[in-house]
C-alpha cells in the first residue's frame, strides 16, 4: 500500500513516517461493477485513492435525473477536500463504472497530520487549488460552448499532440451526462465529426484524422488548449 500512496500526486509529497501513518489508518475497498460506495448526503469520514477501475461521481435530481460529476480513475483521489470542514457530508454519490478498487483514508486522521506538519498542509492545499482552478475551466466549458465544441475539446483532451489514437472506455451515456449533453446529441456530434473526417471511431477505438480541423471545432477563441478539459481520463465506449 505504502507504494501505492507514495505515487498518488496529493501524498507525493509527504515524507515516509507520514506514509506509513496514512496506511496505519486507511483499508482497501473492492467493489463490484455498479456497487455504490457511499450516497449523497451520507457523513464523509473517508476519502479515497483509486487502484484500479473507475469511479462515478454524480447526483440525482428530485425526479431521479442523473448528472455525472466527475469519472475518478487510478491514481486520482476523490472527497479529499471534505477534510477541512466541520461535520461533512458527501455532496455528490460514488458508484463503480467497472470492478474498482479503492483505497480509503481516514479523514479525521489525515486533517490531524495536516495541523502537525505545515509544510505537508501547503502541499496539500496546492493540490486542491491545481483542482479547483481545473473545475473553474470546466464550467467555463460547460456554459460558454456548444455541444460540437465540448466534444471536440474532449476528444482533444484525450489524445495529447504526439498521439493520433485512444480507446474512450465508460458508456457514451455517462460521458454525455459528464458533458452536460443528451446522449442523443453527443451520438449525433460523433457522426457529424466522422463525417467530416475528423476523426474515425471503430467500436471504442479513436482516432483524431485532422487535429488542425478539430481544434477549430473546439472553438477555443484564443485559449490555450487545456490539458484539464473536462478532467481528462482514459475513457472508452461501451
Amino acid at each position: 500500500m505504502i507504494e501505492v500512496l507514495r505515487r498518488t500526486p496529493l501524498l507525493s509529497q509527504l515524507t515516509e513516517a507520514q506514509l506509513q501513518r496514512v496506511a496505519v489508518h486507511a483499508h482497501e475497498r473492492r467493489l463490484a461493477e455498479g456497487e455504490w460506495l457511499f450516497a449523497q448526503g451520507d457523513a464523509a469520514t473517508r476519502f479515497y485513492l483509486v487502484e484500479a477501475g473507475q469511479i462515478r461521481l454524480f447526483r440525482l435530481s428530485a425526479d431521479g435525473a442523473e448528472k455525472v460529476i466527475e469519472i475518478v480513475s487510478p491514481g486520482q483521489t476523490f472527497a479529499e477536500a471534505l477534510m477541512f470542514m466541520q461535520e461533512p457530508h458527501y455532496p455528490v454519490s460514488a458508484a463503480a463504472l467497472a470492478p474498482t478498487t479503492l483505497i480509503a483514508i481516514d479523514a479525521s486522521d489525515f486533517a490531524f497530520m495536516l495541523r502537525e506538519s505545515v509544510d505537508t498542509c501547503f502541499v496539500v492545499l496546492g493540490a486542491l487549488s491545481r483542482r479547483l482552478r481545473a473545475l473553474i475551466g470546466e464550467i467555463d466549458d460547460l456554459t460558454l460552448h456548444t455541444a460540437r465544441s465540448r466534444v471536440a475539446r474532449y476528444l482533444l483532451s484525450q489524445c495529447p499532440a504526439d498521439r493520433r489514437a485512444f480507446n474512450l472506455e465508460i458508456p457514451k451515456s455517462v460521458l454525455a451526462s459528464r458533458l452536460s449533453i443528451k446522449p442523443e446529441t453527443f451520438s449525433r456530434v460523433i457522426r457529424q465529426l466522422t463525417s467530416e473526417d475528423l476523426i474515425s471511431m471503430h467500436g471504442g477505438h479513436v482516432t483524431v484524422r485532422d487535429r488542425d480541423a478539430l481544434d477549430r471545432a473546439a472553438d477555443w477563441h484564443g485559449e490555450l488548449p487545456r490539458s484539464d478539459a473536462f478532467c481528462p481520463q482514459s475513457l472508452r465506449f461501451r
